[in-house]
């Protein structure tokens, strides 16, 4: 193999960032996602894969066609981080209540659970695609057992091991039904931890032991399954390597993964660019490392150049040796080949079906967890609609025509958004008993409303906000109206043993659109708005 023959092989084991939108202009990250003209540089030059994000479905539809045309074969893996649908992603296209949802689900109705969770892979791969990805990075296999967990969270399926395996497992069924590759992550287990790997190295301190009966055991039943890629975690688990993380750590993805588990798929490393690997290491020596440890595919180096050259450089001097690459080269076909036989199977023209958006309610439907009366109008007192979000910004789900803003807003509720990077409601010293200004909230009834779950890169801020002396505070002054939470269901669960009977409160793991939408109609009543028109011509 010439050094022209091997540089164009080991780039095709490259996944690179890119918008989903056309323009340079548009990129939402441009610190990670790629310019044009580097992209079609890349392409060209072969590197096999790309993940995106942002933009429209239909955008994303012609960006897979233009970046297939840049390529120097068409012979691309397109992917996206969509664990909760399409529309979680690209706008237009289904966004669906996060796995979590199905996990709380299945305590009370397994059955229909897993139903649910089939319709929900088989729903994200039509719709993947249609919009012209082959790759679903999805499901979560990690078993979300530490309720401080900052960035897994309801992106997991369940906090019981066995049940998240066996939701899994139905997820993955909708997914082979419909054609498109699966991933599961992040091995060997991001469940169990209280650190953010996009910020820093998690430590696991589990024995092997355990990490055999409860982190290891989704995996297990996808391996088995046939899924077609493991995404690792950045994870420093001494039990199976003292000194490298799981991402770089031959033990763990070839000793376990390959030999122990019998994984024969691809290997993916997560994002190569996250804090918790490019803290300690440039983008050559965390490529190189991660490739000789048995990672088939490299993830969003920093610099997809030096990671090139590093693996070459790396072959060509026998630090990694040869029959690794073709190794690799052989799985990524073997799985590009699956897409193929499974193209031409979907006929259907619209990116999004009614069935769909039928989904896509039943799930939203399915997942409600209400108490206490109705909410009450307060057309003619100064009530506020108090908003957290813990999120980026812009947020996608919270805009100017949002349930959460505008329903309240026509039942009498002034909305009032709070963020860390605006307006906080917090007094100067919330280590009190007291913890809110309440002079920033009126002297009205007060509805609070937290979007609240767990957000790579904010480090879990969410949790050590004291939100239940804010409702015990509004409480004793007899100013809380209503609590409705969208997201964490562990701050559910601590947070509505305190409001009492005669107060409304409500639940969603959802805090799209649609999750706002359902839940508000059912705290304000299905005919609510009718009512509140009354109230006010009254």
């Amino acid at each position: 193999m010439t050094d022209a023959e091997r540089r164009r092989a080991v780039a095709r084991l490259l996944v690179i960032r890119a918008s989903g939108h056309a323009e340079d202009g548009q990129r939402r990250y441009p610190r990670w996602e790629l310019c044009n003209r580097e992209l079609e540089r890349l392409l060209g030059s072969g590197v096999g894969g790309v993940i995106l994000l942002g933009g429209t479905a239909t955008e994303l539809q012609q960006r897979c066609r233009t970046l297939r045309h840049w390529s120097s074969d068409g012979d691309l893996l397109l992917c996206a981080d969509v664990e909760e649908g399409i529309g979680q992603r690209f706008e237009g296209a289904t966004w669906l209540a996060p796995p979590m949802t199905l996990g709380r689900l299945h305590r009370s109705n397994p059955d229909h659970a897993l139903h649910l969770a089939e319709r929900y892979g088989r729903t994200t791969a039509a719709q993947a695609r249609r919009c012209g990805l082959n790759w679903v990075l999805a499901p979560v296999c990690d078993v979300n057992s530490n309720p401080e967990n900052p960035v897994i969270n309801v992106r997991a399926w369940g906090d019981q091991a066995q049940a998240v395996a066996d939701l899994v497992d139905a997820f993955h069924r909708g997914l082979n039904a419909a054609g498109v590759l699966g991933c599961a992550k992040h091995f060997p287990g991001h469940g169990d931890t209280d650190q953010d790997s996009h910020l820093e190295l998690p430590l696991i301190s589990h024995a092997r032991s355990r990490i055999e009966q409860l982190e290891l055991v989704p995996f297990r039943r996808l391996i088995a399954s046939g899924v077609a890629s493991v995404m690792t975690a950045h994870l420093l688990i001494p039990a199976l390597d003292p000194s490298q993380p799981a991402t770089l750590s031959r033990s763990v993805l070839t000793d376990l993964l390959r030999t122990e588990l019998g994984f024969s798929g691809l290997v993916v490393t997560d994002a190569l660019v996250m804090e918790a690997i490019s803290r300690s290491l440039g983008p050559s020596e965390a490529a190189v490392q991660a490739f000789a440890a048995g990672a088939d595919l490299i993830l969003m180096p920093a610099d997809a150049d030096q990671a090139i050259d590093g693996i070459c450089a790396a072959l060509a001097q026998g630090r990694i040796p040869e029959s690794r690459l073709s190794e690799s080269l052989q799985r990524r076909a073997q799985a590009l080949q699956r897409c193929d036989e499974a193209a031409g199977s979907e006929t259907e023209l619209d990116l999004v079906t009614p069935a769909d958006d039928e989904f896509s309610m039943e799930l939203v439907s399915s997942s409600l967890e209400i108490q206490g009366p109705l909410l009450a109008a307060h057309p003619e007192q100064d009530a506020v609609n108090l908003i957290r979000v813990d999120g980026v910004l812009p947020c996608a789900f919270l805009r100017t025509d949002a349930s959460a803003i505008t329903k309240p807003e026509r039942h009498g509720y002034r909305a009032l958004i709070c963020h860390d990077k605006g307006i906080e409601p917090w007094a100067m010293n919330r280590d009190t008993a007291e913890p809110l200004e309440l002079e920033r909230l009126g002297k009205g009834p007060v509805f609070l409303q937290l979007f609240l779950r767990g957000n790579p890169f904010r480090a879990g801020q969410q949790r050590h906000e004291p939100w239940d002396r804010a409702i015990q505070q509004l409480l004793r002054v007899e100013r809380l109206s209503g609590l409705a939470v969208y997201g964490c269901p562990y701050r559910w669960d601590s947070l509505r043993r305190l409001v009492p009977d005669h107060i409304p409160a409500g639940y969603c793991p959802g805090q799209m659109p649609e999750a706002q939408k359902q839940l508000l109609d059912r705290m304000l009543g299905m005919n609510w708005d009718e009512q509140a028109r009354k109230d006010f011509t009254d």
